[in-house]
């Protein structure tokens, strides 16, 4: 007797982006065990438990937000203000705006109330067709207020259905407890933060913000050697305000990911090229900074270097909350093509978070999260923005609609 998978999903078209991309058309799709088991020609389909007519709908890969500060508390939409009316992002930092306005909000803060405000902004992205998200920390800046985001980040994944990646972001500013000693911060996030954070398995990885604002290059470095001496991979916001020579950093550390990346070198680029570190592109802040120096983007192509895309959804610089207008903007402002946005969301955004092998393309065995769209060729995801044409969502193989109830 022929075996009956859970689920089948019929009359669809795959955007399977396995290779960078790859298209089936008229095909069908099964699942068991919360996992891909067969994909193929429409007329060959297996036998399922239950079987979904697609209606003509595309499939693509579950969406993947591989850089979110989507935990935090508060609002910063007077800084929005101030800069149109010429302040600058570092000076609304050194005036002690800027992050550091976040922190202050977020470590008032309740458990429940972090949350709370949170989730929302996570709807929002589920409602476009995410699955994955990756959410840092870095806006607590002590051990119990770093803990009680990471806390908050791996409460999201249990109250709604989507994948959450955690980051330990303790590197993201100086807290005022550590005023002109940088150096004995870093120090303690080293001796202190990293280990009880590891110890928990709250941090699927670690990241730091090397900038002039931020953290030198050396400091960096300490933070990295600390992380991966715990064994916690690492990734970077790089060459955002100016070059800090941090993509050559992570790479030198196998980092999965570099960020922002608008003033990369070529030093950089092939570093990361060599490493086969992403480079994942955050247009929502280019674009609500009125920034003018783009990205690298021919010669990260030119170089091979995987090109992720991603809201950066936060609070200052990035209070977006929608893959697909990232999806265009990247498209818009910095020339990539529809399916190099595609890629960017799915498999590279994947990559970006060393989950490949389980998320990111459709192929047999990897986890069935995936996204039905209305639309007549995948270009149309990157193509029209303000419209949302996501029909359904599946996770790990039970499918729901787009929009989710949130809790209470």
């Amino acid at each position: 007797m022929a075996h009956v998978f859970d689920a089948l999903w019929t009359n669809v078209h795959l955007a399977t982006m396995a290779g960078g991309y790859g298209e089936m058309r008229d095909a069908a799709i099964a699942v068991h065990g919360g996992r891909i088991a067969w994909i193929g020609p429409r007329a060959e389909a297996p036998a399922a438990s239950t079987v979904h007519d697609g209606g003509g709908c595309w499939i693509t890969p579950g969406l993947i937000d591989c850089h979110t500060h989507i935990v935090h508390a508060g609002n910063r939409s007077d800084e929005f203000e101030a800069r149109l009316n010429g302040a600058t992002y570092e000076d609304i930092a050194r005036a002690g705006g800027g992050i550091m306005s976040t922190v202050r909000a977020t470590r008032a803060a309740s458990d429940s109330e972090l949350l709370r405000q949170s989730l929302p902004r996570v709807a929002s992205l589920l409602a476009e067709g995410v699955t994955t998200v990756e959410i840092k920390s870095g806006y607590g800046l002590t051990v119990d207020d770093e803990i009680k985001m990471l806390r908050a980040a791996r409460r999201v994944g249990e109250v709604l259905p989507v994948g959450v990646a955690t980051t330990f972001l303790g590197a993201h500013a100086l807290p005022p407890e550590f005023a002109g000693r940088a150096d004995d911060y870093v120090d303690h996030i080293c001796t202190v933060m990293l280990p009880q954070v590891a110890a928990l398995g709250l941090a699927d990885a670690v990241d730091a913000f090397c900038e002039r604002i931020g953290f030198s290059h050396g400091q960096t470095e300490r933070v990295f050697a600390a992380a991966r001496s715990l064994g916690l991979p690492v990734k970077l916001h790089a060459e955002q305000l100016s070059d800090q020579r941090g993509a050559e950093l992570v790479a030198r550390y196998q980092g999965l990911s570099a960020d922002h990346l608008e003033h990369l070198s070529e030093d950089g680029i092939a570093a990361m090229a060599a490493a086969g570190t992403v480079a994942v592109l955050l247009p929502g802040a280019y674009y609500f900074l009125r920034d003018t120096t783009p990205p690298p983007v021919a010669a990260l192509r030119a170089a091979a270097v995987p090109m992720a895309v991603a809201t950066d959804c936060n609070p200052g610089t990035s209070p977006m909350t929608s893959i697909l207008l990232a999806m265009n903007m990247v498209c818009t402002l910095w020339r990539l093509t529809p399916l190099e946005a595609l890629a960017g969301v799915t498999i590279h955004a994947a990559r970006a978070l060393g989950r490949e092998r389980d998320i990111g393309s459709l192929e047999v065995g990897k986890v069935a999260d995936f996204a039905l769209w209305d639309i007549a060729r995948p270009a149309d995801l990157s193509y029209a923005f303000g419209f949302n044409p996501c029909r359904a969502v599946v996770n790990a193989g039970v499918q729901r609609k787009p929009m989710v109830s949130l809790p209470g």
